[in-house]
């Protein structure tokens, strides 16, 4: 029997799908379950399962758009599967041993002279001084000794075309990363966005997390307590405060929520991906970090589904992890708002009349002025700020212990 194995629908919208990479040949045995494919949806990179046991006929290539309910591939159910092959017998190997060969006659060694290219000790020193290689200077000198004078005029040299390698190579982007450029352009066009910046001390949610993050993990089954869920924590405090930057455009009306689902961006093997983590403001420290770290798994081992990015109220994004000092990050449509986290350096900060040292770190929020004004997105990113800057009273309720269930 003949099994057309049709393109099973990704998620709600996706019409096509596109074969990233075939795990399988034309012609291979395949088990009822196995991954055959990888294909990109402009939303994620999906695995596709084989349906049924037999000898698998393909039926498009790498690279290669495919529609929804479309046939990718055929499965004969009736083919046996193939037996083991047969074993390798190792075959008796002849060693012929070569003939001896005669000594080769040693080489007369010439005498050492300052002959044509060779520089005299003293111009030596100057060249090395110079760090110019003897081979770069013409000698002026008998028989074309590099003296005194030609070092001391010598100039090093500047460099000339080597004929290196000069290739390139025409790549065709996947549909998710084409997906992915389609909506920042988008963003770029069809919002006015604006950013708005201010800096944050983490001196004290340092000394918070130096002192619970160890009873924080045992405690939590190895579950480790970071920043993003101090930053989410904030966030959702903010949104609550200033609900316009929870909400977004819909032609001539805006959308209000009243919750906050918060997409995180995390750095996966297909590039960037942005999970939710749903209701965080009703979500603890642990529930928070907990879900962070289920979601960057998925997308780490590439099994982040459309359900696990669709939806988002507000986005935080954290370059500071590959060193970003400061950036304007691009707001992730239908959104209107996205908060920018960046590395962590101590710098001079005046404290009470006095110059400190402390750990400060830039964040920036991007959004959306047609809905955002001036007033609602700088009191949300002070209010982020005034959060991270005193965790202990306005995010653990005075009561680090329980808000960290310890």
């Amino acid at each position: 029997m003949i099994l057309e194995m049709k393109v099973p629908s990704p998620g709600e919208s996706i019409k096509e799908v596109e074969i990233a990479t075939w795990l399988v040949k034309d012609g291979d045995y395949v088990e009822k379950d196995q991954a055959i494919a990888e294909v990109d949806s402009d939303k994620a990179t999906l695995e596709l399962p084989a349906e049924a046991s037999g000898i698998i006929t393909l039926k498009a290539e790498e690279g290669d758009a495919i529609a929804v309910g479309a046939v990718v591939c055929l499965i004969d159910t009736a083919a046996a599967k193939p037996s083991g092959a047969a074993p390798v017998v190792a075959e008796k190997v002849v060693v012929v041993e070569a003939p001896k060969a005669e000594a080769p006659k040693p080489t007369p060694v010439a005498p050492v002279t300052y002959a044509s290219g060779t520089p005299s000790p003293a111009a030596r020193k100057i060249l090395d001084e110079k760090n110019i290689a003897p081979t770069t200077v013409t000698g002026t000198g008998k028989d074309g000794r590099i003296t005194k004078d030609d070092a001391v005029n010598a100039v090093p040299s500047m460099g000339t075309p080597t004929g290196g390698s000069r290739g390139s190579e025409r790549t065709k982007l996947s549909m998710l990363r084409r997906k992915v450029a389609e909506r920042l352009v988008a963003a770029k066009n069809e919002t006015a966005m604006l950013t708005t910046f201010n800096e944050v001390n983490m001196t004290p949610i340092n000394t918070l997390r130096n002192e619970y993050k160890d009873a924080f993990k045992a405690k939590h089954g190895g579950i480790g307590l970071g920043y993003m869920s101090f930053f989410t924590k904030a966030v959702t405090r903010a949104l609550q405060l200033y609900p316009d930057v929870n909400s977004m455009m819909d032609g001539d009306y805006k959308i209000g929520f009243d919750f906050c689902d918060i997409s995180i961006a995390v750095s996966g093997p297909k590039g960037l991906m942005v999970p939710v983590v749903r209701n965080a403001e009703n979500l603890t420290f642990r529930g928070i970090e907990a879900d962070i770290k289920r979601l960057a798994l998925k997308a780490r081992d590439g099994q982040i589904t459309v359900d696990d990015m669709t939806g988002g109220t507000f986005t935080i994004t954290n370059g500071g992890v590959f060193g970003s000092m400061l950036s304007t990050p691009i707001i992730n449509p239908p959104q209107s708002g996205i908060l920018g986290m960046h590395n962590i350096i101590e710098r001079p900060i005046a404290v009470n009349g006095k110059v400190e040292i402390h750990p400060m770190m830039y964040v920036a929020l991007s959004y959306d002025h047609r809905i955002i004004d001036g007033r609602e997105s700088v009191g949300f990113l002070v209010a982020v700020k005034e959060a991270l800057e005193n965790p202990v009273a306005l995010l653990c309720d005075n009561n680090p212990k329980k808000a960290f269930e310890l």
